[in-house]
């Protein structure tokens, strides 16, 4: 199979709202007017981002899964998407159902394949995602304020949890295994929640690397501080059952989560609430921006909590 029929055969979709999709030197697209374009790129490497082992399905999902966080976090509308693979050899047995689930969650998100490109080399997933926002209403790293509220979405963690069971360091039941795997695998972009939160949030961000360098991110662009409470975290069982050091390992440092970490005025708590609840997506209150800048931890008795040594995923590092 050669590079333009692995295409035709996989990728070629009729698109619905660009001019112009996969098969010409470039894709052509209608921007209404009024909106800026949002643009944002993820590199996936076999072995740095995603186990050889992962269900090529999952791992089509994933891939257009972490981009579309992005767009979330900026509170931007998928619009398109491109998408560069490389691969040792052309292989039906991975292409059809990876296909399958990049596709499937790109119908849901209604965001169009427009283009790419394939080659031989070890395995890699590329995809840059466009979206639309209106001028002035992206969320961005460098808004937070003193007196902002903390929140975060979802239930972060799970992910790390899985992550420690390939790495040989942690034990689960079968049951908590599959569920912290798809965790893991089967991230869901909170899309809807990003748009909901348009001209509530003053901050936003994905947690991606772990809920402290990604906090860490919004801090420097703001320059401010945050206050951190341990007991407030959301905690479902599957986390919850662990050792206390083992939740605090994967709820500060645990990467692959891609949910929202972002921040809002206190007084605008019932609007969040609301708006998170139109979205479908818990929320919970976990902190505090502050005016001093640098980052404070309370542990769930409410004890200072040392920070020194923790750090989130490098992607130039082990």
């Amino acid at each position: 199979m050669g590079e333009f029929e692995l295409i035709d055969r996989f990728f070629r979709r009729p698109v619905r709202r660009a001019a112009l999709g996969v098969g010409d030197d470039c894709a052509l697209l209608n921007i209404r007017p009024g909106m800026q374009l949002a643009v944002s790129t993820d590199l996936l490497v076999e072995g740095r981002h995603f186990l050889s082992t992962v269900d090529p399905a999952r791992l089509g999902h994933k891939a257009l899964a972490v981009n579309l966080s992005d767009l979330a976090a900026c509170g931007a509308e998928p619009l398109a998407f491109t998408l560069s693979l490389s691969m040792p050899r052309p292989d039906e047995c991975f292409l059809a159902p990876f296909a399958q689930g990049l596709l499937a969650l790109a119908e849901r998100h209604g965001i169009e394949l427009v283009g790419g490109d394939t080659t031989a080399g070890p395995l890699t997933l590329g995809i840059t995602v466009m979206g639309e926002v209106p001028p002035g209403q992206a969320l961005r790293r460098s808004g937070a304020r003193a007196g902002d509220v903390l929140w975060v979405s979802g239930f972060p963690g799970e992910a790390r949890l899985a992550l420690e069971v390939f790495r040989g360091t942690l034990s689960l039941s079968e049951d908590d295994f599959q569920a912290a795997r798809r965790a893991m695998e089967l991230p869901e972009p909170r899309v809807a929640l990003g748009l909901a939160l348009r001209g509530l949030a003053t901050a936003a961000i994905d947690v991606s690397d772990g809920l402290l360098g990604d906090l860490g991110h919004v801090l420097r662009a703001s320059d401010v501080g945050a206050t951190l409470r341990l007991a407030d975290f959301p905690r479902r069982p599957l986390l919850a059952r662990q050792p206390v050091a083992v939740q605090r390992m994967a709820l500060l440092t645990g990467g692959d989560d891609y949910e929202l970490l972002f921040t809002a005025p206190e007084a605008a708590g019932p609007a969040v609430q609301a708006a998170a609840a139109q979205a479908g997506v818990p929320v919970q209150a976990i902190g505090r921006i502050t005016a001093t800048p640098g980052l404070q931890a309370f542990d769930e008795a409410g004890a200072p909590l040392d920070l020194v040594g923790w750090a989130a995923f490098d992607h130039f590092k082990s």
